[in-house]
């Protein structure tokens, strides 16, 4: 990570995030019409939700939120790799499409735990207040 963090955009594992849910969409672009309301729908709506939390625990303005809303996104981000591995165990999309996403979500997941163990070493470190 290179210089301050001004915004959740700043952030590399929103960054990622983004990049995976971008790769996520368009995987399941070429999904059978058939499961447009069901793989499709979960795995668009877990991917969104990696991203999303990010950025609504880093305005919650509190170091434990924060670090709750990480926890949520890293489920999520388990949730798309499940799901990924599913979509590709039962054939639905090009094994490329389904490839990028998953070393997305991977990378992503890298990156994200790197911050939550950050984050988690300095409340630990932290002098308790009297």
């Amino acid at each position: 990570m290179t210089g301050a963090i001004r915004s959740y955009e700043d952030l590399d594992a929103w960054k990622h995030g983004m990049r995976a849910c971008e790769c996520v969409y368009r995987a399941t672009a070429a999904f059978p019409p058939d499961e447009r309301f069901g793989l499709v729908s979960q795995l668009r709506r877990a991917a969104v939700a990696v991203p999303s939390n990010i950025t609504e625990g880093y305005g919650r303005g509190s170091t434990q939120e924060y670090l709750r809303f990480l926890r949520i996104a890293r489920g999520s981000l388990y949730e798309v790799e499940t799901q990924l591995a599913i979509a590709t165990r039962l054939g639905l999309s090009e094994g490329v499409a389904c490839d990028d996403s998953l070393d997305a979500t991977k990378e992503c997941g890298r990156v994200l735990a790197g911050l939550i163990r950050s984050i988690e070493n300095k409340l630990t470190t932290q002098p308790a207040r009297p």
